[in-house]
């Protein structure tokens, strides 16, 4: 059952939320401080919020330089003695209010909230658990519901979900917490039998964390406790020789169908990647260049489109998603991931392939919030 609540006819105030309990809280702070930048402040009243590592919600800095990359500093959002926490529906039943509250005081009201733009990336927050608190508090967000950030998460159960859409996914194990504490040797072996290189990645994890490339068996065990230092589910996938082409999914309006820009390609640049690592995405401006439109043919530009609205599809689809193919030399497209809250900054891939597509990224910000202002809360 959907709840059709009455849309705001002031201007509509927008939740930002980031940071989060993941290891890629930092990521979240940078993503947000591209949106605070970007955000047209005489469209929307803007309510910054960041959630810390430990899990409280405190109202933080507006300042998009509070959360921005300096050099080599990751930001962070500290915990502060006011936690903010939601209370009831506002009068008229349009949002949600916020209140801030410190121990032994009255709490303060902030005032309600119509829209959430969540920009937490990781485990509790892209995962469908933060989506699962916003829908049964019947408040509209951008970006995909429970079930899809949920398999969107897991690169284990995307997997499953995209072969059974009919989308080729390349050969790959995966290692279960019991399973590598009963038996690692025969998982190790089970690993090997990918052939070499492999990727060996926590199953629940983005941004390149934990994610180490393995040449031989003798580097297998290392990798696996790498990766389960993130998630004690692993999975193991095996290299695959070809070019990582990637595209931008936009949910149509209305009845309309996906969206895609667009595909881009990733080229590394000479110097100290060997692979599209953490590092390289955030770090080091000069490591990767994005190519947009990719040099491919026609017909393939086409189709690449075609699966990653399929791949949108698959997974139950909202407001945005990136998808990354691998185009083989023998011309097949195999999907490697979709990510249902890719990086966000202004120099991420999502908003430069929207760009060289020809909407910008503040437009492109105001058309996700239009669409999750659009969509019923509930079952839909």
């Amino acid at each position: 059952m959907t709840t059709e609540t009455p849309l705001p006819t002031r201007k509509p105030r927008v939740l930002v939320l980031f940071g989060g309990r993941s290891s890629e809280h930092s990521v979240s702070c940078v993503t947000a401080a591209g949106v605070l930048e970007a955000i047209d402040r005489t469209r929307y009243d803007v309510v910054p919020v960041g959630i810390t590592r430990s899990g409280q919600w405190s109202l933080v800095s507006a300042d998009p330089s509070a959360w921005s990359l300096r050099s080599d500093v990751l930001p962070e959002v500290v915990a502060t003695e006011q936690a903010v926490v939601m209370g009831s529906a506002t009068s008229g039943g349009v949002g949600q209010e916020l209140l801030v509250a410190a121990p032994g005081s009255v709490p303060e009201s902030l005032g309600g909230v119509d829209v959430v733009l969540p920009l937490l990336h990781g485990p509790f927050g892209e995962d469908g658990t933060l989506q699962g608190m916003l829908e049964m508090a019947e408040m509209r967000y951008v970006g995909a519901g429970v079930l899809a950030s949920a398999v969107g998460m897991d690169k284990h159960y995307m997997k499953v979900v995209f072969s059974a859409a009919g989308l080729e996914v390349g050969p790959y194990e995966v290692i279960t917490d019991r399973q590598w504490r009963s038996d690692p040797d025969a998982c190790v072996t089970r690993a090997a039998g990918l052939g070499f290189p492999l990727f060996v990645k926590p199953s629940r994890a983005g941004s390149s964390m934990g994610i180490s490339r393995v040449e031989d068996a003798a580097g297998i065990r290392d990798a696996v406790e790498a990766a389960r230092a993130h998630d004690p589910k692993v999975v193991v996938e095996a290299g695959i020789e070809g070019r990582e082409i990637e595209v931008a999914v936009l949910q149509g309006r209305g009845l309309e169908a996906p969206r895609t820009s667009l595909p881009g390609e990733i080229a590394m640049q000479p110097g100290d990647h060997a692979w599209y690592d953490f590092e390289a995405k955030y770090v080091d401006g000069a490591a990767a260049e994005l190519s947009c439109p990719a040099d491919l043919p026609p017909d393939i530009l086409d189709r690449v489109q075609l699966l990653a609205g399929q791949a949108f599809e698959a997974i139950g689809g909202e407001g945005l998603s990136r998808v990354d193919f691998f185009y083989t030399p023998d011309g097949r497209l195999v999907i490697n991931e979709i990510n249902t809250m890719p990086g966000f900054t202004p120099i991420s891939m999502y908003p430069q392939m929207w760009a060289k597509s020809g909407l910008g990224y503040t437009e492109l910000i105001d058309e996700l919030i239009g669409l999750a202002l659009s969509r019923p809360t509930g079952l839909r």
